[in-house]
C-alpha cells in the first residue's frame, strides 16, 4: 500500500458507488489511519456490519438514524459517533448527507 500525499484535495480521488445510493471517496491514509468522505441520498442505508478497526465518524451534512451496538440515535450535522472494533453499527440517511469516516488501522479492503 502507498500513503496517501501528505496534502489532499477531494478531486484527487474518484467515487465508488458501495450501495444503492451510497458512494465514498478515499481521503488521506497510511498504514495506520484512514480517512473517508461517504456521500448518502436521502433514505439510503449503510447496512449493519462489523470489522477490526476502531470508527469514529463525523456528520458533515444531513441527519442519520446511527446504531452502534443496538444503541440506536438520530445525529445531525457537527455530531459525531465511535464504533470499537467487531461492533456492529450502521446508518440510515433521513435526508441527503455526508460523514467523514476514519478508522484505525487503514481499511485495506477500501484500497482494493
Amino acid at each position: 500500500m502507498t500513503d496517501s500525499p501528505v496534502f489532499v484535495q477531494p478531486n484527487q480521488s474518484d467515487w465508488t458507488e458501495v450501495a444503492p445510493g451510497v458512494r465514498r471517496r478515499l481521503l488521506c491514509h497510511d498504514k495506520n489511519l484512514m480517512m473517508v468522505e461517504v456521500g448518502f441520498e436521502k433514505g439510503a442505508v449503510g447496512a449493519p456490519h462489523s470489522h477490526p478497526h476502531i470508527q469514529v465518524s463525523l456528520v458533515v451534512s444531513g441527519r442519520f438514524e446511527v446504531t452502534v451496538g443496538g444503541e440506536k440515535r438520530i445525529l445531525e450535522t457537527g455530531d459525531s459517533f465511535r464504533t470499537p472494533a467487531d461492533v456492529v453499527h450502521g446508518v440510515v440517511a433521513l435526508e441527503p448527507g455526508v460523514l467523514i469516516d476514519t478508522f484505525t488501522p487503514h481499511r485495506e479492503d477500501f484500497l482494493a
